[in-house]
């Protein structure tokens, strides 16, 4: 799962325009989007492993799930958690459906426009664009080794009342996203980190279906 994709779903439906100055030199952040676009063109699949960590006021202590995720673009994704319960995340073209098998649970959200903030703000778009919408502050070198560091935080009201912080930490030589973390207004976070990151890895018959 690259940057590009994981921030798709944080722009509003509708920006500002802004005038961006023309006399703006590239800085390190411009570089890291624009490999990050790069890696992200050239990858029509991709399969890891995900720790998902959730901390809240509500908890006692930090609730831990892990799983598996599969990308095949443009628009199919599948989130595969097997502890501490399992359940399925599934992203076909416009649509999500979140299922727990085992409880014959089943949710099913329209995305279309989220889909198309990612077409228009991250795949087309270019790193002025989040710009507009986020402070953005580049760290170089991550504290987990082998990464860049960026956190972002959104300029917009309407962004805030939900979300305050993402932190990004970003593979140095794929740069494919190592770890997100989303610090939410109630000061909930949730972390995702990633493992055996495998782009355009071969995808078994049967991965984007709820049943397998």
């Amino acid at each position: 799962m690259t940057v590009i994709a994981a921030l798709g779903f944080l722009v509003p439906p509708r920006v500002v325009a802004q005038r961006v100055n023309a006399a703006r030199q590239p800085d390190a952040f411009d570089d890291l989007y624009t490999r990050g676009k790069k890696a992200n063109a050239a990858m029509k699949t991709l399969t890891a492993y995900f720790t998902e960590t959730t901390t809240s006021s509500l908890l006692t202590k930090p609730l831990v799930a892990h799983g598996r995720v599969a990308v095949e673009r443009p628009t199919r994704v599948v989130l595969r958690y097997t502890e501490p319960d399992f359940h399925v995340i599934l992203i076909d073209g416009d649509k999500m459906t979140m299922a727990w098998p085992g409880q014959s649970l089943k949710r099913v959200t329209d995305i279309g426009t989220a889909q198309g903030r990612v077409q228009k703000y991250f795949i087309d778009g270019t790193a002025d664009d989040l710009r507009r919408q986020f402070d953005i502050e580049d760290h170089g070198t991550g504290d987990r080794p082998g990464t860049y560091y960026v956190t972002m935080v959104p300029k917009r009201k309407q962004i805030r009342e939900n979300l305050v912080r993402l932190d990004l930490w970003v593979d140095r030589t794929s740069f494919l996203l190592d770890t997100m973390k989303m610090t939410f207004a109630s000061g909930d976070t949730k972390t995702m980190a990633f493992d055996h990151v495998t782009p355009n890895a071969p995808i078994e018959p049967g991965t984007f279906s709820l049943e397998r």
